[in-house]
């Protein structure tokens, strides 16, 4: 309900001819992202230039920031640094100035975590212009974001970096890392993505093409047990913007 609320929420402030006209699914191919960059710094802000324009924000101010690097844990073969502190995937963050999004170099290497970051940090900005606080409050903003990622178009980034499993080899070690992206979790972002592909008439299978083998299932799943009445209630709901 809490995901039925905040699509209401959405769309109240957020919604109208911007989500029912401007709103696409946003898939991970060369179509959506066209690149000729030379370096990775080109190709980061070219990405971020794309995600804005989907979101429907291309022309607001902001400045795009690469963080430092984090340190490298391996110094050795059998030698690991312990709790070494890594930055955040991402930052939104508001000066008398300017509006700053930063992301974490490691990304470079990862373009659908990459998009993904973008997303959530980008739907930070839009619904930081909201002039009613998200369901359950601004303690949830978090969560919020992440649905307003998926409601911008980007549930498939969202839901394919939700939880990552990576395995390494180089020439003095191997072994494996994860990591989670995101605030929801897998079966939360299927689920938030079945709601869009519903709202805007799309086949599931045009998303869950695109979608991790063990997510495929579950976005069928998922929208399998979407009760029609929420469906109503959310495109019923009425767009008053947002005063801007």
């Amino acid at each position: 309900m809490f995901q039925i609320e905040t699509y209401k929420w959405l769309m109240k402030h957020f919604g109208g001819d911007d989500f029912n006209k401007g709103a696409v699914l946003v898939l991970p191919t060369s179509e959506f992202f066209p690149s000729e960059v030379s370096n990775e710094k080109e190709a980061a802000m070219e990405t971020f230039t794309q995600v804005k324009k989907y979101a429907g924000i291309e022309n607001w101010d902001c400045v795009l920031i690469e963080q430092d690097e984090d340190p490298d844990p391996r110094v050795g073969s059998a030698l690991l640094i312990q709790r070494t502190e890594s930055s955040p995937l991402g930052t939104f963050s508001v000066t008398e100035e300017t509006v700053q999004i930063t992301y974490n170099p490691s990304l470079l290497k990862q373009p659908t975590q990459l998009v993904a970051t973008f997303a959530h940090e980008l739907a930070h900005y839009l619904t930081a212009t909201s002039t009613e606080e998200p369901p359950g409050g601004w303690k949830n903003w978090e969560f919020a974001t992440d649905l307003t990622a998926v409601f911008l178009g980007f549930g498939i980034f969202m839901a394919n970096s939700a939880f990552n499993f990576q395995q390494f080899t180089d020439f003095d070690a191997q072994g494996w890392s994860t990591n989670r992206s995101g605030y929801l979790t897998e079966t939360e972002f299927c689920y938030a993505l079945a709601i869009f592909c519903t709202l805007k008439d799309i086949p599931i299978s045009q998303a869950s093409v695109h979608l991790k083998p063990n997510l495929k299932k579950l976005i069928k799943r998922c929208a399998s047990e979407i009760d029609k009445s929420h469906i109503d209630s959310i495109l019923n709901q009425e767009y008053v913007g947002n005063g801007l």
